[in-house]
């Protein structure tokens, strides 16, 4: 008994110190497992950081900066200046200076009231420093600047120039592959029309590149003296009679224009025809006509003197009964 009672307690302290060790082994376990993820957490904390500094706002989207876009400027503005020929001379100075060129010049009169209008083209990021340096140039009077943003335009064609370039060349290579004079015929026709297509393409896209190249500047300057077109635009009762009234005078000038050119025309051929058409009605009223073939002649003259009257009619015979 007691040999059993002693193997008994053995087995059970074996057992407890293996349950012993087994937890140990788990603890040892799990501590590692934290102290292993700990660092993966940190880790994944720095890469997310680093994501959101790669991408503002914590968005990986297209880049949408200004100087990615495709903008078109154009500017008009008007400036009263003392001399109008110096300020066009420096303003084409400045313009050329800064990479761009005169794209038109009209100038009118060289007096207190002259007038110059310049279409400058100027490198779109140069743009903003050009129009301040008109401006400087005299009394600045009106500005206008307008923006149209053509980057969705410019994404679209690139996108529909690389289709129809790949539309071109499978094209040619059918065309390389023709059998017969009917298909030869038919792919060129049809490789020469989409040939025409990617050329209108790309002429548009040239276009585009230009206009957001180079901006457009129109620039007036003005004398000291000279009027602008707007300060007499005025609405009522007194400008539509004063409108109306110059349209009537224009009008009556266009008249008698047209009488000067058309009365030495008349003079020349309606007089002698006014006189041809007279002398034929006169003619005509003192001829008599002429007797028609229809025209009845006298009637007899009775035994006194009267008209002889047509027989009595025959009565018809009548049958017997």
């Amino acid at each position: 008994m007691g040999g059993r009672r002693l193997r008994g307690v053995a087995l059970a302290a074996v057992g407890l110190a293996a349950v012993l060790a087994v937890g140990a082994c788990s603890a040892g376990g799990d501590s590692g497992g934290n102290d292993a993820a700990a660092p993966a957490a940190a880790g994944g904390g720095d890469a997310g950081a680093a994501r959101d500094q790669a991408a503002p706002g914590g968005t990986g989207g297209a880049d949408l900066r200004v100087d990615q876009r495709s903008i078109i400027y154009t500017g008009t503005m008007q400036v009263r200046v003392a001399d109008v020929d110096t300020a066009a001379r420096e303003a084409t100075a400045a313009v050329t200076s800064a990479g761009g060129f005169v794209g038109g010049d009209r100038r009118s009169s060289s007096s207190a009231d002259a007038r110059a209008v310049l279409t400058l083209r100027v490198p779109a990021d140069r743009f903003a420093g050009v129009i301040d340096q008109l401006a400087g140039y005299g009394r600045q009077e009106r500005r206008e600047i307008r923006t149209e943003d053509v980057t969705e335009q410019v994404v679209d064609l690139d996108a529909r120039i690389a289709t129809q370039r790949a539309r071109v060349e499978s094209a040619r290579k059918l065309l390389a592959q023709a059998s017969s004079v009917d298909q030869l015929v038919t792919l060129e026709n049809e490789v020469g029309t989409r040939q025409a297509d990617l050329a209108a393409l790309e002429a548009r896209k040239r276009r585009l590149a230009d206009l957001t190249a180079l901006s457009t500047i129109t620039v007036t300057f003005l004398g000291r003296d000279a009027s602008t077109a707007d300060e007499g635009a005025d609405l009522g009762f007194l400008s539509g009679l004063g409108g109306g009234w110059a349209v009537f005078l224009t009008s009556v000038r266009v008249l008698l224009t047209v009488l000067g050119a058309v009365l030495p025309f008349a003079v020349v051929i309606g007089v002698p025809l006014w006189l041809l058409l007279r002398w034929r009605r006169r003619r005509s009223r003192r001829t008599p006509p002429p007797a028609g073939p229809n025209q009845a002649g006298p009637l007899p003259v009775g035994p006194t003197g009267g008209p002889v009257s047509a027989p009595p009619p025959v009565p018809a015979a009548r049958s017997g009964p």
